[in-house]
């Protein structure tokens, strides 16, 4: 079976793991801290939290902007659950903006419709990794004086009019799970500017110790005490994923342009199946290419007929409002509520080889729609 997702490992994830395994410092550490410097270095950056989700990066984001308790934030329906619980965790009401038809990505003439008095921030996400109209948003923010928190959890080495997605905000958020473009099995990283909301950050992710176990230990004496003044989560990075993810950071200009070719090539042999929809890259972003994501009317019966034929499919995103966990929160979203069921994921991973694209390639085309 065709998978949607998987990671791609070389020898030198492998030989990165092992050597540190071998040094006896497992938990968080030197490699955590390199990879911070390096990958603040690769967004642009002046600095970088590893942390264990992308999940946390978000909830951390909000909290240490310290809205009150009711505060409104808004994004996008079409996402992983994550970037709506943020708000959540933070005591904080999600608002939901609608999308545009053709990115999938939020709106931001819905996101003008939806400001009120409350509002203090905003999510978006770039969906597939593909950019959101980062100028439009900054503008809106700028002009309400709200927050902007970007989820590019698909999005690593994406960019936006050559700037990197997460270096637009005043957070970027990024997920390194196991089939992201960066993988490092589970894992997160969250960039800012602002020196004073990184040291927090870094605070909160160690249960709010004033003081990194590694700060602590010295060639000589270990150094046990340090204070805590506010509450804080385990939501560090072990040096175990960080040996994966510097390692990964060097291969992603080399992954995400694997991405690239497969997703073109379905574009190229997609584009006259007059029953489908393909996937765009407008002229302002420069995708991450995390996904292929078609859209058509006949979404459920392509999947069971690609199952058959030994190719597995997903469905990315139901919109998060029809979750029970939303229950009582009226969205306005048309364009998701339409578009959402026509949406199938295709596989798409950078070690895909040319015979399982091409078995794609003619599950898809084999597919007898009802509708022409």
């Amino acid at each position: 079976m065709i998978p949607v997702f998987k990671p791609s490992v070389s020898n030198r994830e492998i030989e990165s793991v092992k050597s540190v395994l071998e040094s006896g410092w497992w938990g968080a550490g030197p490699k955590a801290a390199e990879f911070e410097e390096k990958f603040a270095r690769f967004i642009g950056t002046k600095n970088a939290v590893a942390l264990n989700s992308c999940t946390a990066g978000l909830h951390l984001a909000v909290k240490v902007c310290d809205f009150p308790k009711g505060s409104e934030i808004i994004t996008t329906p079409v996402t992983f659950i994550s970037t709506a619980y943020a708000a959540l965790y933070n005591d904080c009401r999600v608002v939901f903006a609608d999308v545009e038809e053709d990115t999938l990505n939020i709106n931001p003439d819905d996101i003008r419709r939806k400001i009120t008095s409350r509002t203090k921030a905003i999510i978006p996400v770039h969906y597939g990794g593909h950019a959101c109209r980062m100028d439009e948003i900054m503008q809106i923010a700028k002009e309400h004086k709200l927050a902007v928190i970007e989820d590019c959890a698909h999005a690593t080495g994406g960019k936006y009019k050559n700037k990197m997605l997460g270096s637009i905000g005043d957070f970027g958020c990024f997920s390194f799970q196991a089939v992201k473009n960066l993988a490092t099995g589970d894992g997160g990283m969250v960039v800012m500017n602002d020196g004073e909301n990184a040291s927090r950050v870094r605070k909160l992710r160690w249960l709010g110790i004033s003081r990194e176990t590694g700060d602590r230990t010295g060639k000589d004496q270990y150094k046990w005490n340090y204070t805590i003044d506010e509450v804080g989560w385990k939501f560090q990075m072990p040096d175990i994923l960080a040996a994966i993810g510097i390692v990964q950071l060097e291969r992603i200009s080399e992954l995400n342009g694997k991405r690239e070719k497969i997703w073109k090539r379905y574009n190229a042999e997609f584009e006259n199946l007059g029953w489908l929809e393909t996937p765009v890259v407008k002229d302002y972003a420069k995708s991450g290419y995390h996904n292929y994501v078609i859209k058509t009317g006949e979404r459920d019966k392509l999947m069971q007929h690609l199952m058959k034929n030994g190719i597995s499919s997903g469905v990315h995103y139901l919109p998060a409002y029809k979750h029970p966990v939303f229950r009582g929160i009226k969205a306005d979203c048309p364009v998701a509520e339409r578009a959402w069921k026509k949406l199938l994921t295709l596989p798409l991973y950078p070690d895909m080889t040319d015979e399982e694209v091409g078995k794609v390639v003619e599950g898809v085309k084999g597919f007898k729609p009802e509708i022409a």
